[in-house]
């Protein structure tokens, strides 16, 4: 393969890994470190009531799903019910049933609420066409009161604004009076604001919801209002006529109906809670994700069984593992037994951890190596050579195993966890460069070995490392990338311009 080919060969591996990589974390916003914590609001609704002995059908309106709270997991609580969802007007709403019940009831709704969970699909739908409802001298009073704002504004928004502000300010007005009656709440002023509007030729709602910035036992429901025009539905502050919603609260529903209808029962008792929790953000992520795009979540490690996905969490630390492997060897020229054994052996210090198993390891080779030449006198054959290396590798390991146990040194009980056939085939190539090229080539290269586990396994055991390969597996097309390039790396090593550092002194 010519440079060209390798070069545009990398550049297509490394475009893709940082595509993949943004879409997460800008998009789908994975963490890029491992212990990030997000707020998350744990909502309640309990319903009791008491059931009078015939059917019952009880609607409870959900939170809706938009900017710039979103619903990450719902749950329904109930015993003896039947269950369905449905859309009402744009609302979401779920609907318990049964056919013959008496007694006191209690149903429970559960949510979690996240920032930045979703987009406000819900709130870009253009609204259908609706009537005011105003007849008679409402209708006088309407006229008037919109003919009166709209000589104080000049497009949708002032409008909106300037008779919000109207109802405020005007409750002496006699066509104010008319239209908010004789005791006007705040909700009764944007409902009528919200008609006005209609009425006007721009949709508009009132919309309820809750606070979840402040922890409450019994959440009061608040209501704000919102216009639709350019294209877009925006949000006003019912009093003041402010634009944007609430800061911290949360849209439940739209609409004149009740947070809750019962049929069927009496005393009826809804109470709304509010708590705060941390909740890890690649959890968060992984449920966007799941929501968002299903198809790629399928195909995705997060999806796989937790038990698999420990298993994955080492294995993906490999390739770590593999390029500090490449630039010792190719870069930096340290020689090691065999290409791949010091990451092998860097995965079995996760075990022991990095001191003891040096010790560890050194302890098990010398004795093998020990062992390993009186052997050679017995000008044994190489297969049961090697399996005779094997089984005093296992005596040993055995030993060391309860001696550490009775000097109360547990870590050495996980030598046992060492790669047995790579520690044969270590103590056998050793003893065979010792024999054919010295004592001090096969100790070099036995210390090189330690020395490239030794960094491997302290690059791999990084935990923000773990938690990138982790989530990011797209990395390792990055990895590729680099391994490729450093393929084609044909200059001097480190541990060569150090042995030849004589050469460049000039002559004397």
């Amino acid at each position: 393969m010519s440079n060209r080919s390798l070069y545009t060969l990398v550049a297509i591996l490394v475009a893709c890994a940082l595509l993949m990589v943004g879409y997460k974390v800008l998009v789908l916003q994975f963490p890029l470190l491992p212990d990030t914590e997000v707020d998350a609001w744990d909502i309640e609704v309990g319903l009791s009531f008491v059931a009078q002995g015939g059917p019952v059908k009880v609607t409870l309106y959900q939170p809706r799903q938009g900017s710039p709270y979103a619903i990450v997991d719902e749950r329904f609580v109930s015993q003896g019910f039947g269950f369905s969802s449905r859309r009402v007007d744009g609302n979401r709403q779920v609907v318990w049933s049964a056919r013959n019940l008496r007694g006191e009831q209690f149903l429970y709704y559960r949510a979690t609420a996240r920032t930045g969970e979703a987009t406000a699909a819900a709130m870009r739908a253009p609204p259908e066409r609706d009537d005011p409802g105003f007849t008679g001298a409402e209708l006088i009073a309407a006229s008037a009161v919109l003919a009166e704002v709209r000589a104080h504004s000049a497009d949708a928004e002032t409008l909106v604004v300037e008779v919000i502000r109207r109802l405020a300010s005007g409750a002496e007005d006699g066509n104010v009076g008319v239209l908010l009656g004789a005791v006007p709440s705040r909700l009764r002023r944007q409902q009528v604001a919200a008609r006005l509007l209609v009425a006007g030729g721009v949709p508009a709602r009132v919309v309820h919801g809750v606070r979840l910035e402040t922890l409450a036992r019994s959440a009061a429901i608040g209501h704000w209002l919102e216009a639709y025009y350019d294209d877009n539905w925006h949000a006003f502050d019912g009093q003041s006529g402010e634009p944007g919603a609430p800061e911290g609260w949360l849209a439940w529903w739209h609409g004149t109906a009740p947070l809750v209808r019962v049929t069927g029962a009496e005393r009826v008792q809804t109470q709304i809670s509010v708590g705060i929790n941390k909740e890890s953000a690649l959890v968060g992520a992984t449920r966007r994700e799941q929501m968002a795009t299903p198809a790629l979540f399928d195909y995705s490690l997060l999806s796989l069984p937790v038990d698999t996905q420990a298993v994955y969490h080492v294995l993906l630390t490999v390739p770590l593992g593999v390029l500090v492997l490449v630039v010792m060897r190719n870069v930096v020229g340290v020689k090691t037994f065999g290409t791949f054994m010091p990451v092998l052996i860097a995965l079995a210090f996760r075990e022991t951890r990095l001191l003891w198993g040096i010790v560890l390891f050194s302890l098990v080779v010398g004795l093998g190596l020990f062992i390993r030449f009186h052997l050679e006198r017995m000008k044994l054959l190489l297969v049961p050579r090697l399996a005779a290396v094997l089984i005093v590798v296992i005596i040993l390991m055995a030993l060391i195993s309860i001696l550490s146990q009775q000097l109360g040194f547990y870590r050495g009980l996980s030598v046992a966890l060492f790669p047995m056939v790579i520690m044969t085939m270590t103590i056998e190539r050793m003893s065979i460069v010792w024999e054919e090229r010295g004592r001090g080539e096969a100790l070099q290269q036995g210390l090189g070995s330690l020395l490239v586990a030794a960094l491997a396994y302290l690059t791999m055991s990084i935990p923000l490392m773990q938690h990138v390969i982790f989530v990011f597996p797209e990395l390792l097309l990055l990895l590729l990338a680099v391994v490729l390039l450093l393929g084609r790396y044909t200059g001097y090593r480190l541990s060569e311009l150090l042995r030849f550092r004589s050469l460049g002194k000039p002559a004397q």
